[in-house]
This record gives structure tokens, C-alpha cells and sequence, in this order.
């Protein structure tokens, strides 16, 4: 494959994979999952507890995470373990760098926010 080609196809594929990310992170339910997990690795029963839905709604949600790669498993006996994995994040952050703009004083109280509500969780 020439390079022009393959720097097309790849192009594609980094897309892709930044569209699935972004679908992932738009849901607030699995953004507080991929919170959980930031703790460290933790069984499915553990991680999804507390939410609001079926054990069927949850696994919907699990898949999305992991077919966008933010979120690996593994079996230990009965258990199905589940862990972060903050590549995809890394390079969506990479992504959203080549577009940032210098800080306007909206951005800045914005991001002061966010540091305070994660501070607090």
C-alpha cells in the first residue's frame, strides 16, 4: 500500500475509533462507571451497583465502553473483573489539542468547576 493510502486508511481508523470514544464519554452513566474504575479494577457487581437500571441495561453500557477500548475485563473463577484503560482517552485529549484555543474566561471559570467537583469526588 503506498503511503499516501495508508495515511488515509489510518486517518480513518484513528476516526473511527475517536467517534467511538466520544459516543462512549457522552453518556453520564458511563462516565461515572469510567470514574469507578479510576480507583482501580473492579467486578462488574461492584461497578455497576447503585445505577438506576437492569443488569441487561448496565451490560449495554459495559459494551459501549468496551468496544470504544476505555474499558478492558478478565475473568478470577465466577467473577468478571473490569478495568480502565486511559489510552483512547489520550488520544482524544490529543485530538481536542490540535483544535484548543487560547483560554477565553468562560473556559477558565468552566475548568476551575470541574477541578472543584473533582477534588470533591
Amino acid at each position: 500500500m503506498d503511503p499516501a493510502r495508508f495515511a488515509a486508511f489510518a486517518n480513518l481508523m484513528v476516526g473511527y475509533r475517536l467517534d467511538t470514544v466520544f459516543h462512549a464519554l457522552a453518556d453520564p452513566t458511563r462516565r461515572a462507571m469510567l470514574a469507578r474504575l479510576a480507583g482501580g479494577e473492579k467486578p462488574v457487581a461492584e461497578l455497576i451497583r447503585g445505577f438506576p437500571m437492569s443488569d441487561a441495561g448496565a451490560a449495554k453500557h459495559l459494551a459501549v465502553l468496551e468496544s470504544a477500548g476505555l474499558v478492558g475485563g478478565r475473568r478470577e473463577g465466577r467473577r468478571r473483573l473490569c478495568a480502565l484503560d486511559t489510552d483512547p482517552l489520550g488520544e482524544a485529549a490529543l485530538w481536542l489539542r490540535r483544535w484548543q484555543l487560547p483560554e477565553s474566561p468562560r473556559i477558565a471559570r468552566l475548568r476551575g468547576m470541574l477541578d472543584a467537583a473533582e477534588r470533591l469526588a
